[in-house]
C-alpha cells in the first residue's frame, strides 16, 4: 500500500478545493449555518497559517490548517479527510504533522472547535491528548460545538 505523506502546501489547488467543498457539504448536513465555523480559501493563504496536505502517491487525500491566534496558541481549522481515504490513518498523520509544526513555531497550545455530531473526529482528538475546554477567541458557547485544547511539546 502506498505511504501517505504530509507536507506544507498551498491550499489553492483543485484537489484541495474539492476537499474543502466536501467538508462544507458534510458540515452543512450536520449543523445549522450559525454553528459552522469554517474559514474560506483566502483565509487559509494568510500569513500565520500553515496549511498541510496529505497525499497518497500523487492524490490529495486530506488537509488541515494551523492558524496562529496571536497569543502563543494556534487553532486547527479545515481538518478533513477524503471519504475514499478513510481508514488509512490520514487524520492521525495530519494531526501529528500539525503538532510538530506547532512545536517548531513555538506555540504553547493547540485549540480546536468541532461539532458534537462528529464522533470520529472527537475520538481522534481525545485519543491524542486533547481535552475539553471552554470557548476561546471569538467563539460563543454553542450546544452543537465542542472546544478542545492540547499543550504543545517543545521541539529541540
Amino acid at each position: 500500500m502506498p505511504a501517505v505523506t504530509i507536507a506544507l502546501e498551498s491550499p489553492r489547488q483543485a484537489a484541495v478545493v474539492r476537499l474543502l467543498e466536501l467538508s462544507d457539504a458534510y458540515a452543512a448536513s450536520l449543523y445549522p449555518a450559525e454553528s459552522n465555523h469554517m474559514v474560506d480559501l483566502s483565509s487559509l493563504e494568510q500569513a500565520g497559517v500553515s496549511f498541510l496536505v496529505a497525499r497518497r502517491e500523487d492524490d490529495i487525500v486530506g488537509c488541515c490548517a494551523l492558524v496562529e491566534a496571536g497569543n502563543g496558541t494556534a487553532e486547527i481549522k479545515r481538518m478533513f479527510v477524503d471519504p475514499e481515504a478513510r481508514g488509512l490513518k490520514v487524520g492521525k498523520l495530519l494531526l501529528q504533522a500539525l503538532e510538530a509544526r506547532a512545536g517548531d513555531l513555538g506555540y504553547t497550545a493547540i485549540r480546536l472547535e468541532t461539532g458534537i455530531y462528529q464522533p470520529e473526529a472527537i475520538g481522534l482528538y481525545k485519543a491524542t491528548g486533547y481535552v475539553e475546554r471552554s470557548p476561546f477567541g471569538d467563539y460563543q458557547p454553542d450546544p452543537l460545538s465542542l472546544f478542545m485544547e492540547k499543550p504543545v511539546r517543545k521541539t529541540a
